[in-house]
């Protein structure tokens, strides 16, 4: 008995199979983007709630946060500012953890970065072609962070120091060596009630972007994060750090170099956090001077860990999280709260982020593999 050729049951079932690659690959995609979705709804239900608890509007706030971060172009292109460095320092976080280490010490690589640009700048400006002391600000900068951030690298493969702690501890001791270069032998003479170095001039300054009242850092902020995610998911050397962050012990039985990894993969995620310092003192302040340790590197770690460590992701984020940034001054002088209120709020977005973790792979709609196989 011939089946004849216009049965329904034969194109449904045809298509179901076909069909069915597209469904995996769609519901793997989605779970961390309604996961991290949920977590920040969470996040700002808890806020809300603290917001209630000392008497003010949770509606009001959250109005005034978009208008101070993205209600005009003023507010969009100081979200975008306060963006760029975020952007450096959530790498900063984001490379490491491809390698299953979790670095949060890219505050320190910040300030030293910052003061080694601000070092290298102060025997070429005015003398050197402003190009040329740019790119020699930047070399600087790298080179002092990734071998700060480098060094929690070191220390957790050859020592067994945990990596965590260790860069931690370092970023307060590079805070203290930046006070001691700024105030000793970098210091300005001329600045008199705010310790700082001998400020650039204003032709050496890193400009705006033309067009917009931001500066060329978001652009390196941008490219940093494409070029991280060219080196994790093509190259042969992002191969292998996924593979090493998977199973350590699997790598090293098949020959791969787990120590230069850890070493090459923190050096590059500090000098990255050690490029954020730079921008910072060759487009914001002018000069290497306390106001480095804005606190860049600790909400570049709520970035990283938001997106997923995914440099591509960071983008987005970095951009969102500089907005709620850019809000503080606007939501202490509307609501008369203090502009540490966005900190509190990161505090509940990043410990919801972290809670939430325990989710992945717990939904069946988000895995395939317990799917029915009939579908």
């Amino acid at each position: 008995m011939t089946v004849p050729a216009n049965d329904p049951a034969i194109p449904i079932a045809n298509n179901s199979a076909s069909l069915r690659p597209i469904f995996e690959w769609l519901a793997r995609k989605a779970e961390p983007l309604v996961i991290c979705l949920a977590a920040i709804l969470i996040g700002l239900a808890l806020f809300s709630l603290f917001i209630l608890a000392i008497g003010k509007s949770p509606a009001t706030l959250f109005q005034l946060m978009y208008t101070g971060g993205f209600g005009s172009w003023f507010s969009v292109q100081n979200s975008l500012s306060r963006a760029a460095p975020l952007l450096l320092t959530a790498l900063c976080v984001a490379l490491p953890a491809r390698l299953g280490l979790v670095i949060i010490g890219g505050e320190g690589a910040v300030v030293l970065g910052g003061v080694a640009a601000a070092a290298m700048a102060m025997p070429l400006a005015g003398s050197a072609p402003v190009f040329l002391t740019l790119i020699l600000m930047g070399i600087a900068a790298m080179v002092v962070g990734g071998i700060w951030i480098g060094l929690a690298g070191f220390l957790r493969h050859y020592r067994g120091v945990n990596e965590t702690i260790s860069s931690l501890l370092l970023s307060y001791i590079a805070i203290a060596l930046m006070n001691q270069f700024v105030e000793g032998p970098l210091r300005d003479p001329a600045s008199l009630n705010k310790p700082s170095t001998k400020p650039l001039p204003a032709d050496y300054m890193l400009g705006n972007i033309p067009g917009m009242d931001v500066h060329w850092g978001l652009v390196i902020g941008i490219l940093a994060c494409i070029l991280s995610w060219i080196l994790i998911e093509v190259t042969s050397y992002g191969f292998a750090a996924r593979i090493a962050g998977g199973n350590v012990r699997a790598a090293q039985i098949q020959g791969l170099p787990v120590g230069k990894l850890i070493a090459g993969f923190t050096a590059i995620a500090g000098s990255f956090a050690g490029l954020a310092g730079m921008i910072e003192v060759a487009a914001v302040q002018g000069s290497a001077n306390a106001s480095l340790a804005a606190g860049y590197g600790y909400t570049g770690i709520l970035v990283a860990f938001l997106a997923r460590h995914n440099p591509l992701a960071i983008v987005p984020v970095a951009i969102l999280l500089g907005g709620i940034d850019a809000s503080g001054g606007l939501i202490q002088r509307r609501m008369g709260l203090p502009d540490a209120t966005v900190l509190v709020l990161q505090g509940m977005l990043f410990l919801v982020i972290l809670f939430c973790e325990t989710f992945y792979g717990r939904f069946k709609i988000f895995n395939p593999d317990l799917w029915k196989r009939s579908l």
